[in-house]
């Protein structure tokens, strides 16, 4: 199915080929051959393994194993059935990959995938072969498979400090944890060191280098730790989970909260929060603070935010949206509301110290919460990242040292034409006093209230005070006068910097509960199915403005559809050829099948060109949501949040009126 876009088969070949009539009942079972490293055996036991099961009569295929030149683990071949690779070209190289529809067509008992962290190339349905195994489990196919421990999303960066090498193809460890049976295979690192020597694992020259690199001796002692910890742990969740199912009770009353941002290293912070909340059993929270600065940020920035909260949502965090400049305010606020006992947070950078210094966040957030374990995670590289965002900085802090410039140019020449008509100088005083509220208004820096607040007491002083056009002042109330100004002058500019904090929590609040009481609202005014999704794909378009498409599968087709166009300026002919392709329509079925967003900016069938998101109560699926994606660009995760609300109070809707769609 996967070979080319434009010769997809129809959505009905797509529904045999995922759901194949099989006696097969219930999701398949999913067992990992676990390692710390490469030649290890992980394969052979494996392959071992399935051979003992193929001979008490299971039907057991191979369904992708690496190449290697290892005769021993080649040998445990013969007699087991091997499925055909599926060949797909990329850039003039024709790369080998897993075959998952030959797979779900053949629908054997048991399937052998080797190395499930890999990355497929593009071409596939899934980006990662772990989302071809869930597939494959989702369809009742049980799955044999391989996987090192430097692959897993949590120690990611514990093995990176560890070899020094930072390994791309990772998997959830929601995957690992989940499987029903983790096998550690394991040799002692010298004996893996002498398959090395001997030419077992890789070719003499990638093994020279291998040796002096990734295979020493002290890294290989350590992987090898992290391995046998982590299958420990595994056991350790196990017994906890038949305590649970015995009906006594587990609870140990932590609850570790982890700050998101933008940074490409929040990711390390995210990590550390997982692994700490998986050890102490705690409920695992990600909260994200939506400033003013952070909705006004570069696409890129928001990529790197998307990322950071899809990593949480790999953890099982429940990801929360605080809206407000105060970051520590919300985070306090919160975290006392909701009974966090944890807090983790990334360190942040401070080039120079001084003692006018203002703190930084972390020292603000313990003054806030000092009862609360707040755990700091140092950035090796905040420093280089810190010289490469110079550059933005530097333009933001222009940016408002340039309004603030002309804010108090307008005064003074405002002051000057009154002045002129000698209307006193008490009037300049008080243009000066409006000009410092409306610098701190239009601004983002704290700091540019004070600057203007003092620039308004010097440019008043030399102006309009005798001897004029100097800093000096003969009268001796002068100095009261200049004191009291700049009191009055900070005093407004930090009312208006917080007054413009609260107004923008208080419209970013009152818009997505406007949101929420709006879709409440419209889809109650549905009397019928049909008026039901016409309104949820009216919400949509209106949220996102971008071109919307809603796919009626209540009778268990994507045939039925309805357009909503972002403007009137669009090309109605373009979006019914787009959504009517076989490619898109393929995707969308897909969607309906597997109830799994798809498309554009996911991890499966990215290549589409639009965003699929299903609308489905329990097992029935009664529509298929799809958002036009352009250049490459993305949905804000606020946005996104607002999305899978209206999806999911459009299939409440349509249930309570029992408007069904077959199974």
């Amino acid at each position: 199915m996967e070979k080319e876009w434009d010769g997809r088969p129809d959505p009905e070949l797509l529904l045999r080929q995922n759901f194949p009539d099989s006696n097969n009942k219930g999701r398949g079972k999913l067992k990992i051959f676990f390692g710390y490293a490469a030649g290890v055996g992980k394969t052979f036991a494996m392959l071992e393994a399935a051979r003992q099961e193929k001979a008490g009569g299971r039907d057991v295929v191979v369904g992708y194993i690496e190449p290697h030149d290892r005769p021993d683990t080649l040998a445990l071949l013969d007699g087991l059935e091997l499925l055909t690779p599926k060949y797909v070209e990329y850039k003039g190289i024709t790369l080998r990959e897993f075959d998952l529809d030959g797979v779900l067509i053949r629908h054997p008992d048991l399937v052998l995938v080797d190395e499930l962290a890999h990355t497929n190339a593009q071409g596939c349905r899934h980006k990662k072969r772990y989302q071809d195994v869930t597939e494959l489990l989702d369809a009742g196919i049980n799955v044999y498979t391989t996987v090192n421990v430097q692959h897993l999303e949590s120690l990611h960066d514990i093995v990176a400090s560890i070899t020094h090498v930072r390994v791309n193809e990772r998997i959830p460890d929601r995957v690992f944890d989940n499987a029903a049976q983790v096998e550690l295979v394991d040799i002692g690192p010298e004996e893996l060191r002498q398959r090395l020597e001997e030419g077992k694992i890789y070719h003499r020259e990638q093994a020279d280098r291998a040796s002096i690199s990734f295979f020493t001796a002290q890294n290989l002692s350590a992987l090898r730790e992290i391995a046998l910890r982590r299958t420990a742990d595994r056991v350790n969740r196990e017994v906890i989970r038949e305590r649970d199912a015995a009906g006594k009770d587990y609870f140990t009353g932590e609850h570790v909260l982890v700050c998101l941002s933008p940074s490409p290293t929040n990711a390390k912070v995210i990590r550390t929060a997982a692994r700490m909340a998986s050890a102490f059993h705690a409920d695992f929270t990600a909260v994200l603070v939506e400033t003013e600065h952070l909705k006004k940020e570069h696409v890129r920035i928001s990529r790197s935010m998307e990322a950071n909260i899809n990593l949480a949502k790999q953890f099982r965090a429940n990801v929360i949206t605080l809206y407000g400049d105060d970051i520590v305010e919300q985070v306090a606020s919160y975290a006392r509301q909701n009974g966090i006992s944890k807090i983790v947070i990334g360190r942040t950078v401070r080039t120079r110290h001084s003692i006018f210094a203002k703190p930084t966040l972390i020292d603000r957030l313990i003054k806030a919460v000092p009862n609360m374990d707040i755990y700091v995670i140092p950035d090796a590289s905040a420093r280089e990242r810190k010289r490469n965002g110079g550059t933005e900085q530097k333009r933001r802090v222009g940016s408002d040292l340039l309004k603030t410039a002309l804010v108090m140019a307008f005064c003074t020449a405002m002051s000057l034409i009154l002045d002129h008509y000698q209307l006193g100088i008490i009037n300049a005083a008080m243009i000066y006093m409006m000009g410092t509220m409306l610098s701190a208004y239009l601004t983002r820096a704290g700091w540019c209230g004070l600057l203007a607040s003092v620039a308004s007491v010097l440019l008043f002083n030399f102006f309009f005070t005798e001897p004029r056009y100097t800093l000096q002042a003969d009268a001796s109330i002068y100095p009261f006068t200049f004191a009291a100004m700049l009191v009055c002058a900070l005093v407004t500019s930090s009312m208006a910097s917080r007054l413009k904090r609260e107004a923008a929590k208080g419209e970013a609040e009152s818009r997505y509960m406007q949101i929420l009481f709006d879709i409440n609202r419209n889809l109650r005014k549905g009397s019928t199915g049909e008026e039901i999704l016409d309104i949820c794909g009216t919400l949509v378009r209106n949220l996102l403005k971008r071109n919307i498409v809603i796919y009626d599968t209540r009778e268990g087709r994507t045939d039925r559809m309805k357009i909503y166009p972002a403007s009137e300026n669009e090309d109605s002919a373009r979006l019914t050829s787009l959504f009517k392709q076989q490619s898109e329509a393929a995707v969308a079925f897909w969607v309906y099948k597997n109830r799994h967003k798809a498309g554009a900016t996911t991890d499966t069938l990215p290549g589409a060109q639009a965003r699929y998101t299903p609308v489905y109560k329990d097992d029935r699926v009664y529509a298929v949501i799809g958002v036009e994606m352009k250049g490459g660009d993305t949905i804000q995760p606020n946005d996104k949040n607002v999305l899978n609300i209206i999806a999911e109070e459009t299939s409440y809707r349509l249930g309570d009126m029992k408007e069904g769609c077959p199974r």
